[in-house]
């Protein structure tokens, strides 16, 4: 059996499960019974066409899938498949009189 981990941001639309397992032949298969289990979830990792949004990244025991064989990649009894939402932010702003924390001592940008 394949366990597919959920991050805390996903949890809310699988009704607050870390771990899910899994008994589907591929990725492909694994993201629609879980979509149809959890229907909410659909929206957060598929586009209006059906595509994997790009900021849903898939890793399957530790590799990326889409330098495996994408969503077509077999999965296989002890596998590990980890859901990871990209996170981005931040602030843009880069003048030099903002404080940032570097490595335990106060600098400004630039130093």
């Amino acid at each position: 059996m394949t366990t597919l981990e959920i991050p805390s941001p996903f949890r809310p639309y699988t009704d607050g499960n870390k771990i899910i397992e899994l008994q589907n032949q591929n990725v492909q298969e694994a993201l629609e019974w879980l979509t149809t289990e959890h229907p909410s979830l659909r929206e957060h990792l598929f586009d209006e066409h059906g595509t994997l949004r790009k900021f849903v990244n898939l890793f399957l025991n530790g590799e990326d899938i889409r330098y495996l064989q994408g969503t077509g990649t077999r999965l296989h009894p002890g596998d590990k498949l980890q859901l990871i939402p990209s996170i981005a932010g931040g602030n843009r702003d880069t003048s030099p009189n903002i404080p940032l924390k570097y490595a335990g001592r106060n600098c400004r940008v630039g130093e």
